[in-house]
């Protein structure tokens, strides 16, 4: 019989907050509608999904939970070794939110949490290689 986590709920709850928080931090137009300046973010100004610096993301997820910046790390660094090219901004942000996430970097998260290094490793030999990367 397998046993459930009790931290499983909590981290659900955590990686939700940390997702909007994030989306919210990435997002330039943060609703300025102020008719003397008009909004932010216009489409002509619109800054590119992938404007926010690889350093800042995972800093932000440092702040918010200190095993997500350590497995988005250890996932980087692992795509990097094993493809050639680790993940943009925006790889890894969708590799974060994408339905329940990416297994192996949700699994990487895990591992980082449970200080599992035997898990870390499986979920590295998982990592698939972003596109336009060689294997």
């Amino acid at each position: 019989m397998r046993r459930k986590s009790c931290i499983a709920p909590r981290a659900r709850a955590g990686l939700g907050l940390l997702l909007a928080i994030l989306a919210a931090a990435s997002n330039p137009a943060r609703g300025q509608t102020s008719p003397a300046f008009g909004p932010l973010g216009t489409p002509s100004t619109a800054a590119p999904a992938d404007d926010m610096a690889l350093a800042d993301y995972l800093g932000l997820l440092r702040q918010i939970a200190p095993a997500a910046e350590q497995g988005a790390r250890t996932y980087l660094a692992a795509a990097q070794l094993r493809c050639g090219r680790a993940p943009t901004t925006a790889e890894l942000r969708q590799a974060l939110s994408e339905g329940d996430g990416h297994p192996a970097l949700m699994g990487l998260i895990r591992a980082a949490h449970q200080q599992d290094k035997a898990a870390r490793d499986r979920w590295i030999a998982q990592i698939p290689c972003p596109r336009g990367a060689a294997r």
